[in-house]
């Protein structure tokens, strides 16, 4: 047997098994990937029928702001007298 065929031998017999399990383990990680790109993606569009109500509650929560500010205001005030 010639050096040639000695290192197709081993080529056929240790190197393709090898490589052959590593691709097999790649595709499974990616399987898992895609799995869960698909779950995120799922969620998002979910989440999408959520945004509807975005500007009343924005118009909500500047009310609040609005009101808590006031609130301050005439905290502060009382509070500078007595600390004169």
């Amino acid at each position: 047997m010639s050096l040639w065929g000695i290192g197709n031998l081993i080529l056929l017999v240790v190197i393709v098994p090898v490589l052959v399990a590593l691709l097999n383990t790649l595709l499974g990680a990616i399987e898992s990937i895609r799995g869960a790109a698909d779950d995120a993606l799922s969620g998002g569009v979910a989440l999408i029928g959520e945004l509807d109500t975005t500007p009343a509650l924005l118009k909500k929560t500047d009310a609040v702001i609005a009101d808590v500010a006031n609130g301050a205001v005439r905290y502060a005030g009382p509070v500078s007298k007595l600390l004169g």
